[in-house]
């Protein structure tokens, strides 16, 4: 039998960042978490946790941690089911914690909805919300990091099902002021070279993307480095650069022309697919459900 006690502590770990808040959040002693970890790795023979700041799991360590919450999700099922057990309860230690990759415009547009929602017919869940790149959160989901995600790639990862949520139209936008700086003698490569560009990240690639399709080659923009999807819009108001927004979460800005489409018309598409396991527990299929429904309704809803 596997020892739950010790399994649950590695979890804590790996979710909390440190043993000292894992022993908070389950009201034990960082001596008790520790021993507990030790005694876990003494048993598999191998390291289940780089120590640090944070700790991360080990690849054998994230294996054991989607095992434990997988279990926590059955058991919140059970109990639901036969309540007389007396497992769950909504305690804090007891919740299960279900953990998602997400990219950062969804979260800043409609996926709090689906969180919601979710969060309010479960409340002895807990979201554990992890923000990557829409290109790159499948590969969060392959190595085991979350056990759902909104992702680019419709192609199922292996053990998944893909669902198309719709599709994210991208605007090149910039303040009315910055355009006719920088764009007066119209959109080209000369004028886009010249023009400094917003970007998300270093996995941020629309701008690229976009530029692309208008120039019908690679041109090397400056850039501004603005990894916050309300700062980035704030940065683009404010006349620091043009960059690429959510055609949803910029209307009203462009239609009170606080900001201007640089090339009318030249939106960028990007589909949305929700990947999850085949054989999900009815809790993560609920989440699916939440987000299939806020994906397609409300002020943010995708095309």
């Amino acid at each position: 039998m596997l020892d739950y006690a010790a399994l649950n502590a590695l979890a804590a770990v790996v979710r909390e960042g440190s043993f000292e808040r894992a022993a908070r959040a389950l009201h034990v002693t960082p001596s008790a978490v520790s021993q507990r970890v030790k005694a876990l790795e003494e048993r598999t023979g191998g390291a289940l946790l780089v120590r640090g700041q944070p700790c991360v799991a080990t690849e054998a360590g994230l294996q054991l941690c989607r095992h434990v919450e997988r279990v926590g999700m059955l058991e919140h099922e059970l109990h639901e089911a036969l309540p007389a057990l007396g497992m769950g309860g909504g305690e804090a230690g007891e919740r299960v914690t279900v953990r998602v990759a997400v990219n950062a415009d969804s979260l800043a547009t409609w996926f709090i909805a689906a969180a919601a929602a979710f969060a309010s017919q479960e409340e002895g869940a807990l979201l554990d919300l992890t923000v990557d790149d829409q290109d790159h959160t499948a590969e969060r989901l392959r190595s085991g990091a979350v056990l759902a995600a909104v992702t680019a790639l419709a192609q199922p990862v292996a053990g998944c099902n893909s669902e198309a949520l719709g599709t994210t139209h991208y605007v090149a936008a910039a303040s009315p002021g910055f355009v006719r700086r920088y764009f007066k003698k119209g959109v080209g490569a000369r004028t886009l070279a010249n023009a400094p560009s917003l970007v998300f990240d270093r996995k941020d690639r629309l701008q690229t993307r976009w530029v692309r399709r208008i120039c019908h080659r690679n041109v090397e923009t400056p850039r501004h480095w603005v990894p916050s999807s309300t700062a980035f819009v704030d940065a683009a108001c404010a006349g620091m650069g043009w960059g690429m927004h959510p055609a949803s979460m910029v209307a009203d800005a462009i239609r009170e022309g606080r900001l201007v489409e640089l090339v009318p018309g030249s939106t960028l598409p990007v589909p949305l697919y929700w990947q999850q396991a085949r054989a999900a527990p009815q809790l993560l299929k609920k989440l699916g459900a939440a987000v299939r429904a806020a994906a397609t309704s409300g002020p943010h809803a995708l095309a």
